[in-house]
């Protein structure tokens, strides 16, 4: 009976290991696009990598040279190294924990792990009197954010307004002039900002701030965060609604709500970081306003203008 010899053994051995590699990379990549909310096609233009290619490497086709990993981690704004690791099946509890150990001092990375090995548990952050309210476009933001803001006689503010007046341009022009990384440190800064300007506010922010785990960690920490969760069909069925020629034909609509789907999957373990969640998927304008005012006003020393 014919055996293989070894050097045809280790070769297989090498081909499932490479296959197991690209494999892990189209996952990630396909990860990281639908949480920041980017289509292929977006990601192409970006990154200089052609639309045909692109596919292939999420499809776990092909070689991948360090050179096309480069332009991948332009565009997507994230660390070379963030392509090899799991990072579908990353806890991102961990996650955001590791980037606010990056910005701590010697002494206090020495302090904080004498805490951590001493004690069962890490306190909650204060929070002060900043809500954020995060969540995909169609999940109540901007309607249920003003009235918040009213509601506890606050400032109100929408983050992308805030990067568009910041950049002198439409936030689709600052992508497509900075590309990703530059879009997001003006959204770091903006961010900084209001917290260095506001110890009192509601904010809403873009739905894919929270891929960007240094903004979000400094989100997470210095505000009160609330998931705006609504079902698929109904993000879409509001976006629907504002007329969003991106979607007129049937074969677009289609292709949006896929869209809305890859990014509530990809996103949804970092949404789940907030601090309390109100799905707004059937509720009208006003029993939705007045749970948040409830849940808001149960856990931060905020009182209402009235």
């Amino acid at each position: 009976m014919a055996t293989d010899s070894p050097n045809r053994m280790s070769s297989r051995t090498a081909k499932s290991a490479q296959d197991t590699l690209l494999t892990s990379l189209a996952r990630r990549v396909r990860t990281l696009r639908a949480q920041r909310g980017m289509t292929r096609k977006q990601l192409a233009m970006q990154s200089g990598v052609s639309v045909p290619y692109l596919a292939r490497v999420e499809g776990g086709e092909g070689n991948v040279s360090i050179a096309l990993l480069h332009k991948l981690s332009v565009a997507l704004n994230v660390p070379m190294q963030e392509f090899l690791s799991d990072g579908a099946s990353q806890n991102a509890d961990l996650t955001m924990l590791v980037q606010f150990l990056k910005q701590q001092p010697p002494a206090v990375l020495a302090q904080l792990r004498q805490q951590l090995i001493s004690t069962p548990g890490v306190a909650d952050a204060l929070h002060g009197q900043r809500v954020a309210l995060i969540g995909l476009r169609g999940a109540g933001k901007s309607t249920l954010g003003a009235l918040l803001a009213a509601e506890l006689d606050a400032p109100f503010i929408e983050l992308d307004k805030m990067i568009e007046q910041e950049a002198g341009i439409a936030i689709g022009e600052v992508i497509t002039l900075y590309g990703q990384t530059g879009m997001r440190r003006l959204e770091r800064r903006c961010v900084e900002q209001i917290v260095d300007t506001y110890p009192r506010v509601v904010l809403a922010p873009g739905g894919g701030i929270v891929a960007e785990a240094a903004t979000y960690e400094l989100l997470l920490r210095t505000f009160y965060t609330v998931w705006l969760k609504a079902r698929p069909d109904v993000h879409f069925a509001r976006v629907m609604a504002q007329n969003d020629a991106r979607i007129a034909t049937a074969a677009l609509r289609r292709e949006a709500l896929e869209h809305i789907h890859r990014m509530l999957d990809a996103r949804e373990n970092l949404y789940q970081l907030t601090n309390t969640t109100l799905d707004t998927s059937d509720l009208s304008i006003d029993v939705a306003i007045q749970q948040l005012v409830g849940q808001i006003q149960h856990s931060v020393a905020f009182h209402t203008a009235s």
